[in-house]
């Protein structure tokens, strides 16, 4: 066939009708939400499932606990545990740091070959909204009957989240995005 397109290559001068047609606001509307609010729900949904019975300090234990006490057997008990503490109020710090940049990345709305100015406005209302998702997390563990809700985990992912965003903002400057 002379007048055939190629497999995945679309004839844009045609008089097809088919081109005529142009998506609606509600379906731009979801394809922009679904590319910049979808991983947010997400990654939100995983932070909630795991403030859950089944990581808990009890159940995490059984896992790095033995594992320290292979790599490092002369370590004594109040170490390991003090380790197996810092890896856990480690993971909060990263699991918000995370959150911070995808919520950052859902405000911002970022475009390529549109740099915008660093806007601290955004950092303010993100980090808002990390130490918002970050109490209703621990008003959840109340909840749990193996959790207990500490203020002092608020603070930790308020920090993590902040961490995050000032990593993203040095990485900006020095790549001279902002």
């Amino acid at each position: 066939m002379p007048n055939a397109t190629p497999l995945g290559k679309l004839n844009y001068d045609s008089d097809c009708p088919a081109r005529l047609i142009r998506l609606s606001s509600g379906v731009l509307q979801l394809r922009a939400f679904c590319k910049y609010w979808l991983l947010v729900l997400a990654w939100m949904t995983l932070i909630f499932m795991a403030s859950g019975d089944t990581h808990s300090y009890e159940h995490s234990s059984r896992i790095i606990e033995p594992l320290l006490r292979w790599l490092f057997p002369h370590l004594p008990e109040a170490k390991i545990h003090a380790v197996h503490e810092l890896f856990r109020k480690c993971a909060h710090l990263t699991e918000y740091a995370v959150l911070a940049l995808l919520l950052w990345r859902g405000l911002r709305k970022p475009l390529k070959n549109n740099p915008r100015p660093w806007d601290w406005r955004e950092v303010r209302l993100t980090l808002l909204m990390v130490m918002l998702y970050a109490a209703a997390d621990e008003f959840h563990q109340i909840f749990v009957p193996t959790r207990t809700a500490q203020v002092s985990d608020v603070l930790i992912d308020t920090a993590g989240g902040a961490a995050g965003l000032l990593a993203l903002w040095m990485i900006g400057r020095w790549r001279k995005h902002w």
